[in-house]
């Protein structure tokens, strides 16, 4: 190598792909959930929202959404972000478990304020798997 080549990055290489796909299919799951029990996300929604069960479906919908984005290599920095969004948009539910015994009464406390932390780790997954790599170009317009 000569002096005026560029040094390489001395830097740890980023599972992307392989996280990338199992965040994505993780959000598609997490999606599919809301069709197939919605009881279950019912029972989360503070009461000071309007329209629970709608709330709930489109939660879903933009949840598969999400997933399906980051799947995609050309939309997977457009889907972390939006899966991003999703994640602090539904925090109120998060929240609204911890804070009210009566929404899970048979789960303990501190399970219920584990989970507020969680989503913390799921926005940093999103982040971490859809960001771009350092010196990466944004790919170009078809």
């Amino acid at each position: 190598m000569t002096a005026a080549e560029p040094q390489p990055r001395n830097s740890k290489p980023r599972p992307r792909p392989i996280g990338a796909v199992v965040f994505g299919l993780f959000m598609i799951a997490a999606g599919v959930s809301h069709f197939v029990n919605p009881p279950f996300f019912l029972r989360i929604v503070p009461p000071w929202l309007p329209w629970h069960e709608a709330l709930v479906f489109v939660s879903g919908v933009c949840e598969i959404v999400a997933g399906v984005s980051v799947l995609v290599p050309r939309t997977r920095r457009a889907g972390g972000l939006f899966a991003i969004a999703v994640l602090i948009g539904v925090f109120p539910a998060n929240v609204w478990m911890a804070v009210d015994p009566s929404v899970w009464p048979e789960v303990p406390v501190w399970a219920r304020w584990v989970r507020l932390p969680l989503q913390g780790v799921l926005v940093w997954w999103a982040w971490r798997v859809t960001r771009p790599a350092a010196g990466a170009r944004p790919p170009a317009a078809p």
